[in-house]
């Protein structure tokens, strides 16, 4: 009799779960799979598909071919945004890390009725669009910009300095954008720190340096890990940032997967490099389910 009202409970429950498991079917799997299909499809002639078995769209991942006698070499031009989308990914996760760690740590150490408001003030930019919070980084760092403006005023430059249309503006703007996504992470492991433990590395002795090296970053690296992984996941497949203060020359992954989609008209390619980019952002989440359950074991 109880097994039969177990089961029953067990039977209930899937039910009642069926809606929302319909709804992550349809939502994820489902333009999941349609990407899956298109890479190994032929393109169409003005974009979308034939229906024709094709795995072109994967070889031109990495690959080119010669248009006069198809043989094979390697995509310079996809190298290059890959690298270009990978280095500016890491400096971004570094300039955030560099600046979020001493700013989690500013908050988590004022009283208790004033780190509200320094929580308020990082949460700010998450309040206004992207779009114009890149706008915002332009008019900082374009020609006739604020920080040129005051180069020229106390006589550092005699020119303004280009900085549009590089690879720092990109890396400027997405630090800019994802820096409280470091702060959040990092502010709420230090908060939890026994600050006791760092009174009783100073009363022997230990240096700042040391203590923090020693005593803070292990207590504190799940959140940087947690940081660093939420900083670095939609740097890596950044659009509207690298769009808007990179121009046409300085791509990224993001661009590069909208172009194949637009103007390249070769949707199989771009569904190939779309999950090209869904596979690097899970071998960055395998990692850091790895790091965090490592520390909870070790923990």
């Amino acid at each position: 009799m109880e097994a039969e009202a177990l089961r029953q409970d067990h039977r209930t429950r899937w039910l009642m779960s069926l809606p929302a498991i319909a709804i992550i079917l349809c939502a994820a799997a489902g333009p999941l799979m349609v990407m899956v299909v298109y890479s190994f499809l032929a393109p169409g002639d003005y974009g979308n598909v034939k229906w024709e078995f094709s795995t072109e769209g994967w070889v031109s991942v990495l690959l080119q071919r010669d248009i006069f006698d198809g043989t094979l070499a390697w995509a310079d031009a996809h190298l290059s945004i890959f690298w270009r989308s990978l280095s500016l990914s890491l400096i971004t996760t570094v300039v955030t890390l560099l600046i979020g760690v001493p700013t989690a740590w500013f908050i988590a150490t004022r009283p208790d009725g004033k780190r509200e408001f320094w929580l308020f003030l990082i949460t700010v930019p998450f309040w206004t669009n992207l779009l114009v919070r890149t706008i915002a980084i332009q008019e900082l760092i374009r020609a006739e910009g604020v920080i040129n403006l005051i180069l020229l005023k106390i006589g550092l430059i005699q020119e303004p300095i280009q900085m549009m249309f590089t690879n720092f503006a990109i890396g400027f703007g997405m630090s800019y954008v994802y820096l409280p996504l470091m702060v959040l992470p990092v502010y709420a492991a230090v908060e939890k720190l026994d600050f006791r433990l760092v009174e009783a590395a100073h009363d022997l002795y230990a240096s700042r340096w040391k203590a923090f090296r020693l005593i803070i970053l292990p207590l504190i690296k799940p959140g940087v890990i947690a940081g660093s992984i939420l900083v670095f996941i939609p740097s890596l497949g950044a659009y509207v940032t690298p769009r808007v203060l990179g121009g046409g020359k300085n791509l990224m992954f993001g661009n590069l997967i909208e172009l194949q989609f637009g103007q390249g008209r070769n949707w199989p390619l771009g569904a190939a490099l779309s999950l090209t980019l869904m596979v690097a952002v899970m071998i960055a989440l395998i990692f850091y389910v790895r790091a965090t359950s490592r520390e909870t074991h070790n923990g």
